[in-house]
């Protein structure tokens, strides 16, 4: 039997502690002992340590209350760890440096168009952004996250596939690292858009989670009993691409009738009447004011919306199911007729006692927070 040196073991409680007030944010250091299961010796020696290397402070609450001395609260501190997220989407990017206990510093955003969206373009972009920002903050980050709406091979980054941008093959992860100088995880939009709802957002405490975002494109990501899955090297969610109206519109896929075509961004333009190439704002003001169901105008739609999600909770019966991107501009009470007809509809949903759907609650930053996530999550077992 093999028997963990002590060194391991400071080790790895260090690495757990950290994790635990990245995640959960300031707690004293009984509750620190109480959730890691430490006696209190142990958690004021890693407290300390801690401290003394500048990643957290101790303070005495804003509100104590109460009469006796209260206890000090352990607090991470955002600048002593930095990373780089990054978010690149079909029609802009945006960067972010995010600090340790998930604190967005500073961040920083563009428009794509044209020769802009090319990779070559996009990388020299994204390098000369985050050297200005880290130095208006007098910041250095130490690690970047990369969100990708398309197929990511998480080993290396390369970017298998993503064709709303046009891009095939491209080493994505290899390039960011030679040019920033720094480690760089690579991942699906969608993946790291359910990180960051599990993590930050409505999937805390859900242990099976779905996260479906809808942009020009519509993608999953899945959360199976607290851990983010990825499949074989990395590719999993594509359920954007499922068939569902085989005698439907071509996708740009290759294949005709994929979920995509009727409730991705083009198919909301068509039910509101609008031009599929209008300004994104103006989608969400429209949505924003339709009535409480959405109105006839998203009675079609909507059926669409249900058919596809009744089949994602058949398949991956999930407890919880968060809507992203401009799924979350759909009026609450349509939101709601929707969770209702999938309950309904979905057999797994009925064997389980109900599926709740959710809006997103991290918005337009659930990419961003899930780029950064997935980077801290090489950074806080080396700190």
């Amino acid at each position: 039997m093999t028997v963990a040196r002590p060194d391991e073991v400071r080790r790895f409680n260090r690495s757990s502690l950290l994790r635990l007030l990245h995640l959960g944010g300031p707690a004293t250091r009984a509750a620190l002992a109480t959730e890691l299961g430490l006696n209190r010796s142990t958690i004021k020696m890693l407290v300390d340590a801690l401290a003394e290397s500048g990643l957290v402070e101790e303070r005495v609450p804003r509100l104590a209350r109460g009469a006796g001395r209260p206890s000090l609260l352990v607090l991470p501190q955002p600048q002593a760890a930095v990373v780089l997220a990054v978010d690149v989407q079909v029609e802009h990017a945006g960067i972010a440096l995010v600090g340790f206990g998930g604190q967005i510093l500073g961040r920083n955003s563009w428009n794509l168009h044209g020769r802009q969206r090319q990779p070559a373009e996009v990388i020299t972009h994204i390098a000369e952004s985050a050297t200005l920002l880290a130095a208006d903050l007098g910041l250095r980050p130490v690690a970047a996250g990369v969100s990708v709406p398309g197929v990511v091979r998480r080993a290396d980054g390369l970017v298998h596939d993503a064709a709303n941008l046009d891009w095939t093959d491209v080493a994505l992860g290899a390039r960011l690292t030679a040019v920033l100088g720094i480690p760089v995880v690579v991942g699906n939009d969608a993946e790291l858009g359910a990180l960051a709802e599990h993590a930050r957002g409505a999937g805390r405490g859900a242990g099976d989670t779905v996260f479906v975002s809808a942009d020009v494109g519509v993608g999953g990501g899945l959360i199976s009993q607290g851990t983010l899955l990825r499949g074989a090297a990395g590719y999993l969610g594509e359920i954007g691409h499922m068939t569902v109206r085989p005698d439907g519109r071509p996708c740009h896929c290759g294949n005709t009738g994929c979920w995509e075509t009727e409730v991705g961004e083009a198919a909301l333009c068509r039910a509101l009447g609008r031009s599929e190439h209008g300004p994104r704002g103006a989608i969400v003001a429209e949505l924003r004011a339709l009535p409480g169901d959405g109105g006839p105008a998203l009675a079609e739609y909507l059926d669409w919306l249900t058919l596809g999600l009744v089949n994602v909770v058949n398949i991956l019966g999930p407890e919880l199911l968060v809507l992203g991107d401009l799924f979350t501009a759909l009026p609450d009470a349509a939101v709601a007729g929707v969770a209702e007809e999938v309950r309904r509809r979905s057999m797994v949903s009925r064997a389980i006692g109900g599926v709740r759907i959710e809006k997103s609650r991290l918005g337009a930053d659930s990419k961003l927070l899930g780029a950064a996530e997935a980077a801290f999550d090489g950074v806080l077992g080396m700190l």
